[in-house]
């Protein structure tokens, strides 16, 4: 729930915004080897808050875990907890209160249309707001109302409509949580610092939402039905108490303008996304990567279950080597990038190795190889996440951050739906790793769209131009 939203956190879904935190191992902030020239930044400003009023004497790159980061890093990891716990009960709960498959279906499309329709007004309100205030405001509404839906169940009067209002009204205030969140982290620590920032919080959600939370789920489904809830309603609360007793130095705001409205705010951000040539570069690649990974995501249980003949066990052996890449990735981002020479360049090989990794996945029928595939397409997901979310905070302008992130996450979750018809479409037509296959092409696709992104980052360029 806290922290911005994993773009390309490709197998838990375009919309999976709440446990989107990203994070670096500790200690490594933007090192010599980044590709990103902040001279050139044209959001130099963000980012220079740095634990403000705290007073635990933050130095440049280093990550210290008391103060401000420390708060926040918990209650994102509390957060996951209870949304892997919603995440899992949510459809068994609608199993058992309908048997249309349509209504099922639309549980998980709640949890896409609210970004589609709200997700550039929440950018937008988040930077018209206090960040800290409007999460800690979000969390407490949301954990009372999940507090409600769990009354309602244990009452008996919980129906498949009143699952699907709340699953909807959920995001809908997670549009404004995830934006608010992912312009308040460069305000608790230093921009140096933002990529450890980023890797420690998405691996950290990572482990506590599929390793801990995860296994979690079916022994409290098991002591009651009303139990998940319950609990997530609990992460919620706690979660706002957290960020609540965060001391930080608010974001710059911009002055009221006559005439200001929030129609003229959302195309003041689409257009700072559209006209920074590194970040337009980034959402072409995420919007081609993501069609195809929504077409993977779709069908992966029938790739596993039908192309290789394994049953439920099969299917928890895949995602749980996904699971496993993805902490490593998490864990070793900062040594990749040095190794590699920089973040774009990261980035790229990442993108190829995916696009190599889906099609081992596409052609080779081994559960072995199928988890061992998605291990290494973790990784790289991981690694691709954490520093595609640095550099939109880094280069964005801080009083537009929200809704620069707001515009790159409705890019990016526009594609997952049509990926996902597309992936039933090409399943049924050419069998069930054809959309494996589909999601290499469309990944591959998306890595010559940074090309311009690395030229430009890598010329030498006066200080203080727009990139």
């Amino acid at each position: 729930m806290v922290g911005p939203t994993v773009v390309r956190d490709r197998m838990n879904g375009a919309a999976d915004g709440a446990g989107g935190m990203t994070s670096t191992p500790a200690g490594t902030g933007a090192d010599s080897g980044m590709d990103v020239d902040s001279g050139t930044d044209p959001g130099a400003g963000a980012g220079t808050g740095a634990d403000a009023g705290t007073g635990t004497g933050v130095e440049a790159g280093r990550l210290p875990w008391r103060g401000g980061f420390g708060r926040l890093w918990s209650a994102a990891a509390i957060s996951r907890f209870g949304d892997a716990l919603r995440g899992t009960a949510l459809p068994l709960l609608a199993y058992a209160l309908t048997d249309s498959p349509v209504l099922i279906s639309l549980v998980t499309a709640c949890g896409f249309a609210p970004w589609l329709l709200f997700g550039l007004v929440g950018g937008a309100l988040a930077d018209r707001v206090d960040q800290r205030r409007a999460m800690w405001a979000v969390d407490v509404l949301r954990g009372l109302l999940m507090a409600g839906f769990a009354v309602a169940l244990w009452l008996g009067q919980a129906t498949i409509g009143l699952l699907l209002v709340l699953a909807f009204v959920l995001t809908t205030l997670q549009t404004l949580f995830d934006n608010a969140a992912t312009a308040l982290l460069p305000s608790v620590v230093p921009k140096e610092a933002l990529e450890g920032a980023n890797a420690r919080l998405m691996t950290g959600q990572e482990v506590a939402g599929r390793f801990v939370g995860g296994p979690v789920a079916p022994l409290l489904i098991g002591l009651g039905v009303a139990l998940p809830y319950v609990a997530d309603a609990v992460t919620y609360l706690v979660a706002a108490a957290l960020v609540a007793s965060l001391r930080v130095a608010a974001p710059p705001k911009e002055p009221a303008a006559v005439g200001r409205t929030l129609r003229r705010d959302i195309a003041e951000g689409i257009r700072a996304l559209w006209e920074d040539r590194v970040l337009r570069a980034f959402a072409v690649s995420v919007a081609l990567g993501n069609i195809g990974i929504g077409a993977l995501v779709a069908t992966l249980v029938v790739l596993v279950k039908d192309g290789l003949g394994t049953g439920d066990a099969g299917y928890a052996v895949v995602t749980t080597g996904y699971g496993i890449g993805m902490v490593t990735g998490g864990l070793l981002a900062r040594r990749v990038v040095a190794a590699v020479g920089g973040q774009v360049r990261t980035l790229l090989v990442a993108g190829l190795l995916q696009t190599g990794v889906l099609v081992v996945l596409g052609t080779v029928r081994s559960l072995v190889a199928a988890a061992l595939a998605l291990a290494a397409f973790g990784f790289a997901g991981m690694v691709w996440n954490v520093l595609e979310t640095t550099v939109m905070q880094q280069r964005s302008p801080a009083r537009m951050l929200g809704r620069v992130s707001a515009a790159f996450r409705t890019v990016a979750v526009a594609g997952a739906p049509l990926g996902a018809v597309l992936g039933g479409a090409v399943a049924a037509a050419w069998g069930p790793a054809s959309p494996a296959l589909l999601a290499a092409a469309l990944v591959g696709c998306g890595v010559p769209a940074l090309i311009p992104a690395l030229r430009r980052l890598s010329g030498a360029k006066p200080a203080g131009t727009q990139a």
